[in-house]
Protein backbone atom coordinates (compact mmCIF):
# COMPACT_ATOMS: atom_id res chain seq x y z
CA UNK A 1 0.00 0.00 0.00
CA UNK A 2 1.17 3.55 -0.73
CA UNK A 3 3.19 5.40 1.90
CA UNK A 4 1.71 8.79 0.96
CA UNK A 5 -0.36 8.69 4.15
CA UNK A 6 1.41 7.08 7.10
CA UNK A 7 0.06 5.95 10.47
CA UNK A 8 2.87 6.03 13.00
CA UNK A 9 2.62 4.80 16.57
CA UNK A 10 4.70 6.72 19.11
CA UNK A 11 5.15 5.95 22.78
CA UNK A 12 2.65 6.86 25.50
CA UNK A 13 -0.51 6.41 23.46
CA UNK A 14 0.19 8.99 20.74
CA UNK A 15 -0.43 8.13 17.10
CA UNK A 16 0.50 10.23 14.10
CA UNK A 17 -1.33 10.44 10.80
CA UNK A 18 1.25 11.92 8.42
CA UNK A 19 0.48 13.34 4.97
CA UNK A 20 3.60 12.27 3.12
CA UNK A 21 3.88 13.75 -0.34
CA UNK A 22 6.45 16.54 0.18
CA UNK A 23 7.30 16.80 -3.54
CA UNK A 24 3.86 18.42 -3.93
CA UNK A 25 3.83 20.09 -0.50
CA UNK A 26 1.55 17.27 0.66
CA UNK A 27 -1.22 18.23 -1.76
CA UNK A 28 -3.82 15.50 -1.44
CA UNK A 29 -4.43 13.22 -4.41
CA UNK A 30 -7.55 11.07 -4.68
CA UNK A 31 -5.46 8.13 -3.56
CA UNK A 32 -4.41 10.07 -0.46
CA UNK A 33 -7.99 11.03 0.41
CA UNK A 34 -8.87 7.33 0.34
CA UNK A 35 -5.80 6.44 2.38
CA UNK A 36 -6.69 8.96 5.07
CA UNK A 37 -9.91 7.05 5.71
CA UNK A 38 -8.07 3.71 5.76
CA UNK A 39 -5.49 5.01 8.26
CA UNK A 40 -8.24 6.47 10.45
CA UNK A 41 -9.94 3.08 10.61
CA UNK A 42 -6.62 1.50 11.59
CA UNK A 43 -6.02 4.10 14.29
CA UNK A 44 -9.54 3.76 15.67
CA UNK A 45 -9.07 0.00 16.04
CA UNK A 46 -5.66 0.26 17.71
CA UNK A 47 -5.96 0.33 21.52
CA UNK A 48 -2.38 1.60 21.79
CA UNK A 49 -3.43 4.92 20.20
CA UNK A 50 -5.25 7.25 22.56
CA UNK A 51 -4.64 10.57 20.80
CA UNK A 52 -4.07 11.12 17.08
CA UNK A 53 -1.82 13.93 15.81
CA UNK A 54 -2.43 14.89 12.18
CA UNK A 55 0.50 16.52 10.39
CA UNK A 56 2.30 16.94 7.09
CA UNK A 57 5.79 15.78 6.23
CA UNK A 58 8.81 18.07 5.95
CA UNK A 59 7.45 21.32 7.35
CA UNK A 60 4.22 21.67 5.37
CA UNK A 61 0.78 20.57 6.51
CA UNK A 62 -0.95 20.39 3.11
CA UNK A 63 -1.18 22.76 0.17
CA UNK A 64 -4.72 21.59 -0.63
CA UNK A 65 -6.08 19.07 -3.08
CA UNK A 66 -3.84 18.00 -5.96
CA UNK A 67 -4.99 20.33 -8.74
CA UNK A 68 -3.22 18.24 -11.40
CA UNK A 69 -6.01 15.67 -10.95
CA UNK A 70 -8.89 18.11 -11.40
CA UNK A 71 -9.34 17.63 -15.14
CA UNK A 72 -9.86 13.88 -14.78
CA UNK A 73 -11.67 14.06 -11.45
CA UNK A 74 -14.19 16.58 -12.73
CA UNK A 75 -14.51 15.18 -16.25
CA UNK A 76 -18.07 13.92 -15.71
CA UNK A 77 -20.78 14.37 -13.11
CA UNK A 78 -20.19 10.76 -12.04
CA UNK A 79 -16.43 11.17 -11.65
CA UNK A 80 -17.02 14.40 -9.74
CA UNK A 81 -19.38 12.65 -7.33
CA UNK A 82 -16.87 9.83 -6.78
CA UNK A 83 -14.02 12.28 -6.15
CA UNK A 84 -16.13 14.37 -3.78
CA UNK A 85 -17.19 11.20 -1.98
CA UNK A 86 -13.58 10.23 -1.33
CA UNK A 87 -12.84 13.68 0.07
CA UNK A 88 -15.95 13.64 2.24
CA UNK A 89 -15.05 10.18 3.49
CA UNK A 90 -11.72 11.48 4.76
CA UNK A 91 -13.11 14.71 6.20
CA UNK A 92 -16.10 13.11 7.91
CA UNK A 93 -14.02 10.17 9.08
CA UNK A 94 -11.66 12.53 10.86
CA UNK A 95 -14.46 14.70 12.25
CA UNK A 96 -16.23 11.59 13.60
CA UNK A 97 -13.05 9.89 14.84
CA UNK A 98 -13.75 8.47 18.28
CA UNK A 99 -10.47 9.55 19.91
CA UNK A 100 -9.12 13.09 20.47
CA UNK A 101 -7.30 14.61 17.49
CA UNK A 102 -4.83 17.48 17.16
CA UNK A 103 -3.74 19.12 13.91
CA UNK A 104 -0.06 20.13 14.00
CA UNK A 105 0.15 22.87 11.38
CA UNK A 106 3.33 24.13 9.76
CA UNK A 107 3.74 26.04 6.52
CA UNK A 108 0.90 25.91 4.01
CA UNK A 109 -2.46 24.68 5.26
CA UNK A 110 -4.79 25.55 2.42
CA UNK A 111 -8.04 24.32 0.89
CA UNK A 112 -8.52 20.64 1.63
CA UNK A 113 -5.55 20.80 3.98
CA UNK A 114 -7.33 23.33 6.16
CA UNK A 115 -10.49 21.27 5.81
CA UNK A 116 -8.66 18.33 7.39
CA UNK A 117 -7.29 20.56 10.15
CA UNK A 118 -10.80 21.83 10.87
CA UNK A 119 -12.01 18.25 11.16
CA UNK A 120 -9.60 17.80 14.10
CA UNK A 121 -10.65 18.60 17.64
CA UNK A 122 -7.80 21.06 18.18
CA UNK A 123 -5.34 22.95 15.99
CA UNK A 124 -1.83 24.01 17.02
CA UNK A 125 0.08 26.14 14.52
CA UNK A 126 3.67 27.22 14.05
CA UNK A 127 4.33 30.91 13.51
CA UNK A 128 5.16 30.23 9.84
CA UNK A 129 1.74 28.69 9.10
CA UNK A 130 -0.41 30.19 6.35
CA UNK A 131 -4.05 29.15 6.22
CA UNK A 132 -6.90 29.71 3.82
CA UNK A 133 -9.72 28.13 1.85
CA UNK A 134 -9.76 29.10 -1.81
CA UNK A 135 -12.93 27.98 -3.65
CA UNK A 136 -13.58 31.61 -4.60
CA UNK A 137 -10.35 31.61 -6.61
CA UNK A 138 -11.41 28.49 -8.49
CA UNK A 139 -15.13 29.05 -8.97
CA UNK A 140 -15.99 26.14 -6.65
CA UNK A 141 -18.56 25.84 -3.87
CA UNK A 142 -17.31 24.57 -0.52
CA UNK A 143 -19.31 21.51 0.64
CA UNK A 144 -21.83 21.80 3.45
CA UNK A 145 -19.98 19.65 5.99
CA UNK A 146 -16.71 21.52 5.49
CA UNK A 147 -18.48 24.88 5.58
CA UNK A 148 -20.22 23.91 8.81
CA UNK A 149 -16.92 23.07 10.50
CA UNK A 150 -15.42 26.38 9.38
CA UNK A 151 -18.43 28.33 10.70
CA UNK A 152 -18.27 26.43 13.99
CA UNK A 153 -14.61 27.40 14.37
CA UNK A 154 -14.68 31.08 13.40
CA UNK A 155 -18.33 32.14 13.14
CA UNK A 156 -20.30 33.11 10.03
CA UNK A 157 -18.73 36.52 9.42
CA UNK A 158 -15.12 35.30 9.42
CA UNK A 159 -16.16 32.25 7.41
CA UNK A 160 -17.63 34.51 4.72
CA UNK A 161 -14.47 36.62 4.73
CA UNK A 162 -12.29 33.56 4.11
CA UNK A 163 -14.56 31.97 1.51
CA UNK A 164 -15.46 35.15 -0.40
CA UNK A 165 -11.82 36.20 -0.85
CA UNK A 166 -9.76 33.02 -0.60
CA UNK A 167 -7.12 35.06 1.20
CA UNK A 168 -4.46 33.44 3.38
CA UNK A 169 -4.18 34.18 7.09
CA UNK A 170 -0.97 34.23 9.06
CA UNK A 171 -0.79 32.29 12.30
CA UNK A 172 -1.49 35.26 14.56
CA UNK A 173 -4.64 36.28 12.67
CA UNK A 174 -5.76 32.65 12.59
CA UNK A 175 -5.43 32.57 16.37
CA UNK A 176 -7.33 35.85 16.75
CA UNK A 177 -10.34 34.63 14.74
CA UNK A 178 -10.42 31.19 16.39
CA UNK A 179 -9.14 29.16 13.46
CA UNK A 180 -6.38 27.69 15.65
CA UNK A 181 -6.11 27.13 19.39
CA UNK A 182 -2.44 27.91 19.92
CA UNK A 183 0.55 29.39 18.07
CA UNK A 184 4.18 28.61 18.86
CA UNK A 185 7.59 29.24 17.38
CA UNK A 186 8.38 26.84 14.54
CA UNK A 187 10.95 24.91 16.57
CA UNK A 188 8.62 24.67 19.59
CA UNK A 189 5.52 23.33 17.82
CA UNK A 190 6.16 19.61 18.06
CA UNK A 191 7.06 19.77 21.75
CA UNK A 192 3.94 21.81 22.49
CA UNK A 193 1.70 19.35 20.64
CA UNK A 194 3.26 16.31 22.28
CA UNK A 195 3.11 17.88 25.73
CA UNK A 196 -0.57 18.65 25.27
CA UNK A 197 -1.27 15.20 23.82
CA UNK A 198 0.41 13.74 26.88
CA UNK A 199 -1.99 15.65 29.11
CA UNK A 200 -4.88 14.04 27.24
CA UNK A 201 -3.44 10.54 27.40
CA UNK A 202 -2.90 10.92 31.15
CA UNK A 203 -6.54 11.83 31.67
CA UNK A 204 -9.55 9.53 31.37
CA UNK A 205 -10.05 8.26 27.84
CA UNK A 206 -13.56 7.26 28.80
CA UNK A 207 -14.26 10.91 29.59
CA UNK A 208 -12.53 12.19 26.45
CA UNK A 209 -14.53 10.00 24.09
CA UNK A 210 -17.83 10.58 25.88
CA UNK A 211 -17.12 14.32 25.79
CA UNK A 212 -16.60 14.19 22.03
CA UNK A 213 -19.94 12.46 21.64
CA UNK A 214 -21.67 14.98 23.89
CA UNK A 215 -20.22 18.02 22.11
CA UNK A 216 -21.19 16.54 18.74
CA UNK A 217 -24.75 16.24 20.04
CA UNK A 218 -24.70 19.93 20.96
CA UNK A 219 -23.29 20.90 17.55
CA UNK A 220 -25.94 18.71 15.91
CA UNK A 221 -28.66 20.78 17.57
CA UNK A 222 -29.63 18.74 20.63
CA UNK A 223 -30.79 21.18 23.32
CA UNK A 224 -31.98 18.98 26.19
CA UNK A 225 -31.11 15.64 27.73
CA UNK A 226 -32.71 12.51 26.40
CA UNK A 227 -32.56 8.90 27.56
CA UNK A 228 -29.22 8.35 25.82
CA UNK A 229 -27.43 11.34 27.37
CA UNK A 230 -28.81 10.54 30.82
CA UNK A 231 -27.57 6.98 30.38
CA UNK A 232 -24.11 8.29 29.39
CA UNK A 233 -23.91 10.16 32.70
CA UNK A 234 -25.17 7.25 34.79
CA UNK A 235 -22.87 4.79 33.02
CA UNK A 236 -19.90 7.02 33.83
CA UNK A 237 -20.82 7.16 37.50
CA UNK A 238 -20.82 3.37 37.58
CA UNK A 239 -17.67 3.06 35.46
CA UNK A 240 -14.18 1.99 36.46
CA UNK A 241 -12.60 5.32 35.52
CA UNK A 242 -14.82 7.33 37.86
CA UNK A 243 -14.21 4.87 40.69
CA UNK A 244 -10.45 5.14 40.11
CA UNK A 245 -10.59 8.94 39.77
CA UNK A 246 -12.62 9.30 42.97
CA UNK A 247 -10.30 6.98 44.90
CA UNK A 248 -7.20 8.76 43.62
CA UNK A 249 -8.64 12.11 44.71
CA UNK A 250 -9.32 10.79 48.20
CA UNK A 251 -5.88 9.21 48.43
CA UNK A 252 -4.15 12.32 47.02
CA UNK A 253 -2.44 10.45 44.18
CA UNK A 254 -2.53 10.48 40.40
CA UNK A 255 -5.28 8.28 38.95
CA UNK A 256 -4.34 5.20 36.97
CA UNK A 257 -7.03 5.05 34.32
CA UNK A 258 -7.18 1.77 32.41
CA UNK A 259 -9.80 2.46 29.74
CA UNK A 260 -8.13 2.30 26.32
Amino acid sequence: MSDKVILRRDADGIGRLILNHPAKRNALSQEMWRLVRVRLDEAAADPAIRVLVVQGAEGTFAAGADISEFEAAYETRESTAAYAGDIAGAMDGLADFVKPTIAMIQGACVGGGLGLALACDLRFAASDARMGITPGKLGLVYPLGDTKRLVQAVGPSHAKDLLFTGRLLGADEALAVGLVNRVTAVDALEAAVLDYAGQITAASQYTARATKRMINRVLGGQLTDNAETVAEFLDAIEGEDFIEGRNAFREKRKPNFTFG
